[in-house]
């Protein structure tokens, strides 16, 4: 069928719209993917016009009817938007009225394109955000995976960048499955502030047609209503706080991406990357590279971008729309593209992470990382911390002086430095007795790792259930 504009707007004007105001004004192409979300809400909206007596029981079916086939045709390809049509709004009621003829123009009564703007981000951001916790979980299970593989592999951990004291490399692993668990949490809790429906609101101070937005809400799958018609179409924190989770999210993953650019080189030794998930050189024959984890690395200074733009963007505006919040759907948007494909590819990296145990655990003493045990021994016999800390400095030092390890040291030296530095200090002077030790709640002993491990079962279950529970319209 030949296309035809229908502007939403135009009926005051003499003249038609300059050709550089229309491109300015024009959506950019991925906000037609509102499309299916933007069919929901009409869907809803059409049977608020029923309840108006706007259009009759064979209206709503013949509205209804058309809808669905759109929504179909849309999925399917068949049909997509005109160069002329402004934004979602305009190509779907275009469309529709070609379809149905004057009734679908009866479909704009009492709405806006302000609440509907408002209300296909809320669409989309929600049901999204079920896709980006699984992706989440996803990397979860992949660090899960080897966690289980390595609570007894000893590795040296890290303060400064500089080794500090003996950790399983199963805890390393685990700590960044905590705090992509947060992240999951935090979009979870995001959601519960997220789940009001801006429909009813119109243009800005209500609708005189829609009075029951209540129950279009409960259609969408929203636990309310909106409290303030203003604020409905003028409000953009939620996603920018769904920017910051996301923000949040990416750089954590950024965190995980930097280690294993660490791990992998040659000076740590600790893993190497699978041929599936790693690239070459164009000149160096011998090089296998982590382009994953700088991609990844590199994707989180975008999405923090996305959302400084978006507050940047939201700082200025007066009540209640202005055109400027058109840049909410970029910044939401691209930053669900983009975790929904470094998600995925993180997951299968730190999956197929082949680790050197025997690397590890030969590092995991270097650099005199059994000296706080030394410490905690003489401590744990009466001697202040303060003098047990520079007793175990001047063992160290002289170390340094003789060449040797922590554990290498004689009982000679050692009495000759203190004389309560016995023989028996040595038991402590093992990487298998240093974890051992650390048995507390959240400590890197093999015991309490099995324990985290063990729990973020529950947690993962919870995720899964959390997203599946969803009852809104799903893309």
């Amino acid at each position: 069928m030949t296309s035809t504009t229908t502007k939403l707007w135009g009926g005051r004007f003499r003249e038609a719209s300059d050709p550089a105001l229309a491109k300015l004004s024009r959506s950019e192409p991925g906000y037609f993917d509102m499309a299916p979300y933007d069919l929901a809400g009409s869907r809803a909206h059409a049977r608020e016009l029923r309840r108006a007596d706007i259009l009759d029981e064979a209206e709503l079916a013949a509205v209804l009817s058309g809808i669905d086939q759109l929504d179909a045709d849309y999925r399917a390809g068949s049909v997509a938007p005109s160069p002329d049509d402004e934004d979602v709004h305009t190509f779907l009621e275009r469309v529709l009225t070609q379809r149905l003829g004057p009734l679908g123009g009866k479909l704009r009564a009492g709405r806006s394109r302000n609440d509907q703007a408002a209300n296909d981000l809320r669409l989309y951001l929600r049901d999204q955000s079920r896709a980006v916790v699984l992706a989440t979980v996803g990397l979860i299970d992949a660090l899960l995976a080897q966690a289980a593989e390595h609570t007894h592999t000893p590795a040296p951990g890290f303060t400064h960048l500089q080794p500090a004291q003996p950790i399983t490399f199963g805890h390393q692993l685990l700590a960044h499955a905590h705090a992509l668990d947060r992240d999951a949490e935090r979009i979870q809790d995001w959601d519960r502030r997220a789940a009001q429906s801006p429909l009813g609101a119109a243009a800005l101070a209500g609708s005189a047609v829609a009075l029951h937005p209540e129950l279009a809400a409960e259609e969408l799958g929203y636990q309310r209503v909106c409290r303030n018609s203003l604020d409905a179409v003028a409000a953009r924190d939620h996603v920018a706080e769904f920017t910051f989770a996301a923000s949040m999210l990416a750089v954590d993953i950024s965190r995980l991406a930097e280690e294993v650019c660490l791990w992998a080189s040659r000076q740590f030794r600790w893993v190497e990357l699978d041929d599936r998930f790693a690239t070459g050189s164009s000149i160096m024959p011998q090089k296998k590279n982590p382009d994953i984890a700088e991609l990844a690395r590199g994707k989180a200074g975008r999405l923090l971008g996305n959302l400084t733009g978006l507050l940047g963007a939201l700082k200025g505006l007066p009540l209640a729309y202005n055109r400027d919040l058109a840049e909410d759907k970029h910044a939401a948007m691209d930053s669900v593209d983009t975790l929904l494909t470094v998600l995925p590819a993180m997951a299968g990296l730190i999956r197929t992470l082949k680790v050197d145990a025997d690397e590890m655990r030969a590092q995991a003493t270097a650099g005199f990382t059994l000296a706080t045990e030394m410490a905690d021994w003489l401590a744990l016999r009466g001697v202040p911390f303060q003098d047990a800390h520079e007793i175990t400095g001047s063992v160290v030092r002289r170390c340094e002086d003789l060449g040797i390890d922590l554990p290498d040291i004689s009982d000679g030296e050692l009495a000759a430095i203190d004389t309560r530095l016995t023989p028996e200090v040595r038991s402590v002077l093992t990487v298998d007795a240093s974890l051992a030790a650390r048995s507390g709640r959240g400590g890197t002993s093999p015991t309490r790792v099995v324990e985290q491990i063990d729990e973020f079962a529950e947690r993962i279950v919870a995720h899964r259930a959390w997203a599946a529970a969803y009852t809104g319209p799903r893309v």
